[in-house]
């Protein structure tokens, strides 16, 4: 991404999120809460120290404390239960706060929608507006309900990006262009090597913790991270 863009932190957006729509899984239910296989729900895996931000716009403090990384698909409906029901409450409690900061990395695996996507909330962030774009995906997702069904398009890329108000004719050459597919591609790649195996899939300070689980169990995971920050 464009440095000056990658150096500093998207804007925050007002209020926390609430999306009215109820969530609609699509064609097949996933009993662990995400799609594919992942670690048994809720069970936070150890990394190491390994690095797991690249050159990803960050929501928050750059410095805070705790690091929230997710892998996420926007086709995914668990992403999409994660943003609607989680998300919202981590980014007021500890994000407007400054304890801590989430970054999403795009872990792209259900087809060419959701490559599409990513390319499209890549190319927003070169005009600073990387988490609204991915907000609206996201919103827009739920209300549909479904994968595979030609919803996330090109034609309601470009829309998103005027609705928004991006410089349109710069969103649609980054777009057409396919500008941040390398950045994309590494995005999953990266997630494959750090253990991802399915969306969402989120770490706390490098714990991960994989599908949509519930806001209780990333508090817990907060909190002891902040509470080993303070040692």
């Amino acid at each position: 991404m464009d440095d000056s863009q990658k150096s500093n932190r998207d804007v925050f957006l007002p209020g926390a999120i609430i999306v009215a729509a109820l969530l609609i899984a699509g064609a097949l239910v996933y009993s662990t809460g995400s799609k594919a296989v992942n670690p048994p729900l809720g069970q936070a895996v150890g990394i190491g120290d390994q690095n797991l931000i690249d050159d990803d716009v960050v929501l928050g403090d750059p410095d805070a404390p705790v690091e929230i990384v997710e892998f996420g698909d926007y086709q995914c409906p668990f992403c999409g239960r994660f943003f609607r029901d989680v998300e919202p409450r981590l980014r007021e409690e500890y994000v407007k706060t400054g304890k801590a900061k989430i970054v999403y990395r795009d872990f792209a695996f259900l087809g060419p929608e959701s490559q599409g996507a990513a390319l499209a909330a890549q190319c927003a962030s070169d005009q600073g507006k990387f988490w609204a774009y991915h907000d609206k995906l996201f919103t827009i997702e739920l209300l549909d309900g479904q994968e595979h069904n030609g919803n996330l398009s090109e034609q309601l890329f470009k829309s998103i990006s005027s609705d928004l108000g991006l410089d349109t004719a710069k969103f649609d050459s980054c777009l057409d262009t396919q500008k941040y597919k390398a950045e994309v591609e590494k995005d999953y790649t990266d997630g494959v090597a750090a253990g991802v195996q399915g969306t969402p899939t989120t770490f706390v300070n490098g714990k991960l913790i994989s599908g949509a689980v519930s806001y209780e169990l990333f508090k817990t995971e907060i909190e002891a991270a902040l509470g080993k920050s303070k040692k």
